[in-house]
């Protein structure tokens, strides 16, 4: 008979646990202490010297001895020393720091350099700026500090560049919802320039090391975009180099509805997850051990091919102790280690505790140590008791990789996304273990494509497409279950209490099973089953995996071919247009383009085959901003042969930009003229019916089939085509400005007379566009807008026509 173990007693259960994990907390939950209430640093110091001297006397004077004492006494000087540590880093400004400077109602001259690679965004480009001296008006003075600066897109800029800027620096914005002044001011920047004028220095500044590291990763990141055709060439950009600003809003936001956003956020969520499956991945080949040990590496090479930042350091080191917690089979030390991390960390930048990512990196890393191998154990005898004992092993080894590691991450990281994104993904719990096994292959082959590129770029791209079906693969799972019925609770304001009890109880909970004995807590060990189980699971979920794979690349390799038709789609340009023509033997026209480069590239990639990633024509119909500011960075991954254009060639800042490289592309560009036809083949002809300063207004025929598309369309233009009179009627009328009214008068549509009205507007456009008198005009007319259609494709045989579009809008409901 089993002797019965003695009860502990709080103090003894206390101090059993390792003391640098409670120095920790203490010392974190200081920091917290230190922003609630507002002592200087000479008083905090003053509580940590008189808990310091208490400490001692409950050590050495019986007569001042009590349970619990020292143990008690050391937190409090751990959570003053925290404290101290917070109100030491509160910025303090003097005419030296470049935030003296803020909200003055004056230009200021500016000299510093990129402390950072430029961030390049869709329609601006955010640039991180070391200050070196600031000129008022009275000259160069001494200052530091750092800037964000906002410059327009479409400017090239390196690390370590000195730059000369003109403009005026404000503190950077807060509301209720978000606080852009207490994220700024966890990176260290407390200024900020919205607008800027930039002059480049030809001095350089800098790590040399960096600088290099730097080169490295943005020759990476164009050769992915070599390699691959958008949406997926943006997603490998995020999970390998750190960059997600390449996908659209939608795709992102499809992502966070499906719980699988660690996939392209470098987080130790991202990592922790991604290092399980590795070590997976690699035991089955090298054993337990040496499988760890590669995975660490691996997690060390992608920390430096992202570019070892801050953030991305942390969530390196945050993932690797999972691997540590899994190898070392103590929980205990694991918890010592995390904790540990976690201090050094907010030691080094106190404001980590207020950072999301500092906070799903830390509890999803704990949700690991203490949750996946209990999680696991349980799985294994409750599969095992009803299926034989090899398949049920092999289900439970599945289930508890793809679907309970997962799980015990997120059991820990779901307060924290209640409450920072008032949302909590439902299919998260389905989507990830469809999803997660594909990863491997993805990092992997992705990645290796990419260094291949280096060496030979022929090379990379034959990797490319082996690794090509698995990153598709990703993104349509994602946006498959993104398509799920109420698949995201919406959870409104959510309340941090919530949080702090929902912890309080689970962790409580934790401690007290824990220290009960609860059969396979204590043991840490046998995460990993033999190489034949191991084997035998990878092997049937890698079947699984690539069926579904080679399924997708046939559907996406068979969407592609020529079916014989002409297809016009609209793109989903915003308040712009965007025309992707393609001829019934595969030539593809691509009509101006709109202003973001992700949604035109991401569009551009669905259509064009991923093996032929050409242009035969862009044709330039107009040379405003809007038009043509996603081209200049598109064109580098989707060439055009040659270029039909119309408008002033520097109407627009991205005009100009586009106009300079296609002429050092060396790309041939004709001058359209009233009257010319441009030949597409198989029948199909553009004619531009006028051109002018603001471009052309152009016609599309195929056999019966014509649409009118005044993308250049002027006061000029409707004179000299008499409002239509004489054109007849069409099959499609783009409505010209985005349904501007004087571009797009009465009689300019009953002459024409369309089958089908086409509207390219942004949802909610910032001019009120379309105009009432438009839509008055059009609502005898079939129509369809990309506000609330998306892009429309229309493919025709020159007889008929068939219009398919990405959505269809709710029906309108009356009220009562």
């Amino acid at each position: 008979m089993q002797a019965e173990q003695p009860s502990l007693s709080l103090r003894e259960r206390l101090t059993a646990q390792p003391p640098l994990m409670w120095f920790s907390l203490a010392f974190l939950g200081g920091i917290v202490l230190g922003r609630l209430v507002s002592l200087p640093l000479w008083g905090w110091g003053l509580f940590a010297l008189y808990f310091l001297l208490l400490a001692i006397l409950a050590r050495f004077l019986p007569t001042f001895h009590f349970p619990l004492a020292t143990f008690i006494f050391i937190l409090l000087i751990a959570a003053s020393l925290g404290a101290a540590r917070y109100q030491f880093s509160v910025p303090r400004f003097d005419a030296f720091h470049i935030a003296f400077y803020n909200d003055r109602n004056y230009d200021l001259l500016i000299t510093g350099y990129l402390i950072e690679p430029p961030d390049y965004r869709d329609t601006y480009t955010n640039l991180r700026i070391q200050v070196t001296k600031v000129d008022t008006g009275d000259g160069d003075l001494e200052a530091a500090g750092l800037l964000l600066v906002r410059v327009p897109a479409n400017q090239i800029f390196e690390y370590g560049q000195m730059v000369r800027l003109r403009g005026k620096v404000k503190t950077p914005p807060e509301n209720e919802d978000f606080s852009y002044r207490e994220y700024l001011a966890r990176q260290g920047i407390h200024s900020y320039m919205p607008t800027a004028a930039v002059t480049v220095l030809p001095k350089q500044a800098g790590n040399p090391l960096l600088r290099a590291l730097y080169a490295f990763k943005e020759r990476s990141l164009t050769n992915i975009y070599r390699l691959f055709p958008d949406p997926e060439a943006s997603l490998l950009a995020g999970i390998l180099l750190g960059v997600d600003t390449g996908l659209t809003k939608e795709l992102q936001q499809a992502f966070k509805n499906t719980g699988t956003a660690h996939i392209i956020a470098i987080s130790g969520f991202n990592i922790s997850i991604i290092a399980g499956i590795f070590i997976t991945f690699f035991s089955r080949f090298l054993g337990e051990r040496k499988g760890a040990a590669l995975a660490v590496i691996a997690i060390v090479l992608y920390t430096a091919l992202v570019g070892g930042d801050a953030a991305v350091v942390r969530a390196a080191i945050m993932g690797t102790l999972a691997l540590l917690a899994r190898q070392v089979g103590r929980r205990q030390v694991a918890l010592n280690t995390l904790l540990a991390v976690a201090l050094l960390m907010c030691l080094w930048n106190p404001r980590y505790v207020w950072d999301v990512g500092f906070q799903l990196s830390f509890f999803a890393t704990l949700g690991l140590i203490l949750y996946a191998q209990p999680f696991s154990e349980f799985a294994n005898r409750i599969i095992t008791r009803y299926l034989p004992s090899s398949t049920g092993e092999r289900a439970a080894k599945l289930f508890s990789e793809f679907v309970l590691l997962t799980l015990a991450a997120q059991l820990t990281t779901l307060p924290i996304m209640a409450y920072h994104f008032q949302r909590i993904s439902l299919v998260s719990f389905i989507a990830n273990p469809f999803i997660l096994p594909a990863q491997p292959a993805v990092m992997i082959l992705g990645g290796l494509a990419v260094l291949l590129s280096h060496l030979w770029f022929a090379l990379g791209q034959a990797a490319a497409w082996i690794a090509l079906p698995f990153v598709v693969y990703t993104i349509r799972i994602v946006e498959l279950f993104d398509r799920v019925p109420h698949g995201t609770l919406y959870l409104g304001d959510f309340s941090v209490w919530f949080a702090v009890l929902f912890y309080a109880a689970l962790f409580a909970l934790t401690f007290l099973f824990a220290q009960g004995g609860a059969v396979g807590w204590s043991n840490f060990k046998g995460w990993i089953r033999s190489l034949e189980q191991k084997a035998g699971a990878v092997g049937v979920g890698g079947g699984i995996i690539l069926l579904a794979v080679a399924l997708l690349l046939t559907w996406r390799a068979a969407s592609a071919i020529p079916d014989g038709r002409l297809h016009v789609t609209f793109l989903d340009a915003g308040s712009a247009d965007g025309i992707l023509i393609q001829t019934p033997s595969g030539r593809k026209i691509l009509i101006n383009g709109g202003e973001s480069v992700t949604k035109l590239a991401d569009q551009l990639g669905r259509r064009i085959s991923s093996f032929d990633r050409k242009l035969d024509w862009l044709v330039v119909a107009s040379t405003e901003e809007e038009q043509v500011a996603a081209l200049p960075r598109v064109l580098e991954r989707y060439p055009p042969g040659a270029v039909w254009w119309s408008g002033n060639r520097q109407a627009s800042f991205s005009a100009g930009i586009l106009n300079e490289y296609l002429s050092i592309k060396g790309i041939p560009v004709t001058e359209a003229k009233s009257g010319q036809v441009l030949d597409l083949g198989d029948g199909a002809t553009l004619t531009a019916l006028t051109t002018g300063p603001r471009g052309a207004v152009l016609l599309l025929e195929y056999h019966n089939f014509r649409a009118m598309l005044p993308i250049g369309m002027s006061f000029d233009a409707l004179d000299e085509l008499g409002y239509g009179e004489d054109l007849g009627g069409v099959s499609v009328l783009l409505l010209a400005d985005s349904g501007y009214a004087p571009s797009n008068p009465e009689d300019w549509i009953v002459n024409l007379n369309p089958a089908l009205v086409v509207l390219s507007v942004a949802a909610a456009d910032p001019n009120g566009l379309p105009d009432s008198d438009t839509l008055e005009a059009v609502k005898d007319y079939a129509i369809l807008r990309t506000d609330q259609n998306g892009w429309i494709e229309i493919s025709t045989d020159g007889v008929q026509m068939w219009v398919n579009v990405e959505r269809t809008p709710p029906l309108p409901t009356e009220t009562p």
